[in-house]
């Protein structure tokens, strides 16, 4: 049967082909950019305000999906972490302007619905918080699907979720699994998916008679990667993009492990994430597909350096990180 998702990424399809082609604008084929001055790279990164971001031309079915409220209104209110680290949401070189692959994916699903994107730099506990509220119709912010989250929200994923260790270069480590780590000291980011896991780990040591992980907490990325090099702790586990990211233009780390977001039975997905019946899953997720299906998606993750955590359709509420057992 004829869903009316199936329909919509049909059209859109149809649309970056350029049988459908809304007001005779172009798709990623002749993708919109901004100017190119005051830039500045790093590993062959534009790290300056004005960005030259991919963008793409709305594609009307899409934007029909949309509550009337937000369609009325015009803009996208969107939350993304404060505390985010290159190249994932951060400031550019003008220590103002916010960057990285999730405010361009972001964008590109905007643009797709007809819409403004407006960027709400939050903490990680205050995106939820926005969501809960309806302040934000939706969080672009490197948000893991997870059973438990699924009972308040609704996803649209749109990026593989890996997770990977990071230690000072020349640790002559690597990390496998539990055994790995115990007795390590290893830092993590409070409340996320990769403190479960380490929770978890930790507790295997223990119950196979191992030495637990001694787990540390700092409140910004400059905080772990400090600790990291004056050897306060052996490795910090955290979002693969930031860790890939930081051993290409720090050149002081390596990456000793990577593994699902998920854990050892599931991988995990990044999702776009929305509060629960808000109307928006299906119009996010229909965006997400027809950018990919254009090439915009494409180009993202290349600019990025992340064609490895590239997804081929967008999947509404999959099965996510298992619920934390009590």
């Amino acid at each position: 049967m004829t869903t009316r998702r199936t329909l919509l990424t049909a059209l859109a399809s149809l649309t970056a082909l350029g049988l459908l082609t809304a007001c005779g604008e172009g798709d990623a084929s002749s993708a919109i950019t901004s100017g190119t001055s005051d830039q500045k790279k790093e590993g062959g990164l534009n790290l300056g305000p004005e960005q030259n971001r991919v963008r793409t031309a709305k594609v009307d079915a899409l934007a029909a999906e949309l509550p009337e409220a937000v369609r009325k209104r015009g803009t996208l209110v969107l939350g993304v972490s404060s505390g985010g680290a290159a190249p994932l949401a951060f400031r550019a070189t003008d220590d103002k302007t916010l960057i990285g692959v999730e405010l361009d994916l972001a964008s590109l699903v905007a643009d797709a619905l007809g819409l403004k994107p407006e960027f709400n730099a939050v903490s990680w506990e205050n995106l939820f918080v926005g969501l809960d509220s309806g302040k934000y119709d939706g969080v672009f912010s490197n948000v893991t699907v997870t059973e438990e989250r699924k009972d308040k929200y609704d996803f649209a994923t749109y990026r593989l979720d890996d997770l990977a260790f990071e230690a000072k270069k020349g640790s002559g480590w690597k990390v496998k699994g539990p055994g790995d780590v115990a007795g390590k000291t290893i830092a993590v980011d409070s409340g996320t998916n990769q403190e479960k896991i380490l929770v978890d780990w930790s507790a295997q040591n223990e119950k196979a008679g191992r030495e637990p992980v001694d787990i540390k907490y700092f409140q910004t990325p400059s905080d772990y990667y400090l600790a990291l090099q004056s050897g306060r702790i052996d490795a910090y586990l955290g979002p693969n993009p930031v860790a890939a990211y930081h051993v290409l233009s720090a050149g002081q780390s390596e990456i000793v492990g990577k593994l699902s977001g998920a854990g050892d039975k599931l991988q995990g997905k990044i999702a776009a994430t929305t509060k629960k019946d808000s109307g928006l899953v299906e119009a996010y997720a229909g965006a997400i597909d027809h950018i990919v299906g254009n090439g915009t998606y494409a180009q993202v993750l290349k600019r990025w350096g992340l064609d490895s955590e590239a997804v081929p359709k967008s999947e509404i509420n999959p099965p996510g990180l298992p619920r934390t057992r009590n």
